[in-house]
């Protein structure tokens, strides 16, 4: 069985569920020791928690570890990742992909007047600084391998409007943040590269849909239009894409830069786990 990332070990920031479990998953599937970071220990209104997704990453091939963090307090974070260094000696693979979207749906699509000042606390700072701050720990730990990966998390919305101004700045943030960390990190062998997924199928999404009555199953964004769920990338779609570029030898030719989920299914010839390969999202 083919396994890439044997013998490497991963951070994925936000890994409960969603974006964050898909590509723990597949880097699981990969052979990497994943550690999983997140506040969900226990059932809550969307499924999934850090200790599901460590037993699910175990079951794909890896090993799975679970780690509570809340990545608003610094001091968790930095404790995860002495925790790496404790256990692992060094690390290969940080994916930040932690963000509060279940705390931002009542924001879609709403003017920048109408959202309470701490909306920005939560974009850019539970967002960008948390992107910045896990990247910070996690340096030290990329050069003790020798070379390294680390993919942030971000979205089209950093160069279009999507959701709400607040959004746009927090993704061009991390955009901007990836850049310039690739130039600091690049004499270290350390790529740095920002993802951008389309629709998910996530479970908070799953939650959101409704029946269209032609089978289909619809999500409706205010002020954005209807959206078929179905052509929707599954998260592990953005975990293969992820794990392609952990895997490349020649990813530092991509440091620095921006890469679509769709763009890496066909640089790297994967599709979704139903076989397809999604692309713009059909309205309906």
């Amino acid at each position: 069985m083919n396994r890439p990332l044997a013998g490497k070990t991963a951070v994925v920031t936000g890994a409960s569920r969603g974006v964050g479990k898909g590509v723990a998953l597949e880097l699981g599937a990969a052979g990497a020791t994943v550690y999983v970071t997140g506040r969900s220990t226990s059932a809550g209104p969307l499924p999934g928690t850090i200790g599901e997704t460590a037993d699910e990453v175990t079951a794909l091939g890896g090993t799975g570890v679970a780690v509570l963090c809340d990545h608003h307090d610094d001091s968790q974070v930095e404790a995860v990742f002495a925790r790496v260094r404790e256990e692992r000696g060094s690390l290969d693979v940080l994916v930040n992909n932690v963000f509060s979207a279940s705390d931002l749906a009542a924001w879609i699509n709403r003017p920048f007047w109408e959202l309470p000042v701490a909306v920005w606390d939560e974009v850019v700072g539970i967002g960008a600084r948390s992107h910045y701050v896990a990247s910070v720990f996690a340096a030290p730990l990329l050069f003790a391998a020798g070379r390294g990966l680390i993919v942030n998390v971000s979205s089209s919305g950093a160069a279009a409007y999507q959701q709400n101004t607040v959004y746009g700045v927090g993704k061009a943030a991390v955009d901007k943040m990836t850049a310039d960390l690739a130039l600091e990190l690049r004499p270290h062998d350390v790529a740095v590269v920002s993802v951008w997924p389309g629709l998910v199928r996530t479970e908070l999404l799953a939650l959101g849909a409704r029946a269209a009555g032609d089978g289909r199953a619809v999500l409706e964004i205010p002020g954005s239009g209807l959206f078929d769920i179905g052509a929707a990338e599954s998260p592990r779609f953005v975990g293969r894409g992820i794990t392609a570029l952990a895997a490349d030898p020649a990813v530092m030719t991509y440091s620095g830069g921006v890469e679509t989920t769709p763009d890496l299914a066909v640089r790297y010839g994967f599709t979704d786990v139903d076989g397809t390969l999604p692309g713009e999202v059909a309205r309906g």
